[in-house]
């Protein structure tokens, strides 16, 4: 199992740099970021864009990997965004993933001025967005006229350092984002079930997790992959566990052990932030990154 954790850009650079450093410092295997324009609680604070803080923390760092949870196509296109990834692939020496989702009704969805599309518009644009960026990641020409995305002659020369392309971390619970997971993939990433996170239990939380493992296990199937091929990853905070799992390292322990039995193979935390739902002590935290592995087996 790797461990992970996941920095919110709320900080100004000459601050924000530190954080970064210090998660090489600590071992993580990648330290990922929000890709919003704004989220929630943090709307009326800083917030920085997400490829420029990673292109930051790929300069300031040497080996951690560095990504998205998650980039969607609430603002983004797949010309520009390829060849910003590109870029980013290059400076970082190739160490970027890509968290990719289909988005939500949040912020995101109307800070375009635009209305927020319905649940089968955003995965219709789900499936085109990933498609159209698969294509513009591994090959140097793209012309493509698709419903929604489009592309003339778009070129990604050289390509990306990591081959074919950098990898997908695709977030996905339901039937056509699994299947998009099973198709292009190297990853895929839930946090967990919404519908138990207010008032569900842990173990109502392993059962439905185990479901959606099954679910992307016969998409898989269906596209003639072996599950055991994908990173299983889950970003934490989201179910009914909250932030218990990082009270003290036991607590972590016994959580990680009861994902990794269910087959995930990363798990991210957040970096804590004061005063806020991702609050955390910061020495627990930087216990649990350097000994809980080991404590694991």
């Amino acid at each position: 199992m790797r461990l992970s954790t996941v920095i919110l850009p709320i900080h100004r650079w000459s601050e924000g740099q530190k954080t970064w450093r210090r998660a090489e410092e600590l071992g993580f295997h990648a330290a990922y970021t929000y890709d919003h324009l704004s989220w929630r609680t943090f709307r009326d604070g800083p917030w920085f864009g997400a490829l420029p803080t990673l292109t930051a923390a790929a300069t300031a760092t040497e080996r951690i990997r560095l990504g998205t949870l998650v980039t969607s196509p609430n603002f983004r296109h797949p010309v520009t965004l390829a060849k910003e990834l590109m870029a980013l692939d290059d400076i970082s020496g190739g160490r970027i993933t890509l968290g990719i989702g289909a988005g939500g009704n949040g912020f995101d969805a109307t800070a375009l001025g635009q209305e927020p599309w319905t649940p089968k518009e955003r995965a219709d644009r789900f499936g085109e967005f990933v498609g159209l960026l698969d294509r513009l990641l591994t090959e140097e020409s793209v012309t493509e006229t698709g419903s929604f995305y489009s592309a003339n002659e778009a070129r990604n020369i050289p390509g990306c350092v990591q081959r074919p392309r950098l990898p997908f971390a695709v977030a996905a619970t339901g039937p056509r984002g699994l299947r998009l997971a099973a198709r292009y993939g190297q990853a895929w990433v839930t946090t967990g079930d919404p519908k138990i996170f207010e008032e569900g239990t842990p173990e109502q939380s392993v059962a439905a997790l185990r479901g959606q493992i099954e679910k992307l296990g016969k998409a898989c199937a269906e596209s003639g992959r072996d599950v055991a091929e994908l990173d299983k990853i889950l970003l934490t905070g989201f179910t009914p566990d909250r932030s218990r799992p990082l009270e003290s390292l036991d607590a972590f322990v016994d959580f990680a052990g009861r994902h990794r039995e269910l087959g995930f193979t990363e798990i991210v935390i957040h970096w804590p932030i004061p005063d806020s739902d991702f609050a955390a002590d910061q020495a627990v935290f930087e216990r649990i990154a350097t000994e809980a592995l080991a404590r694991l087996g």
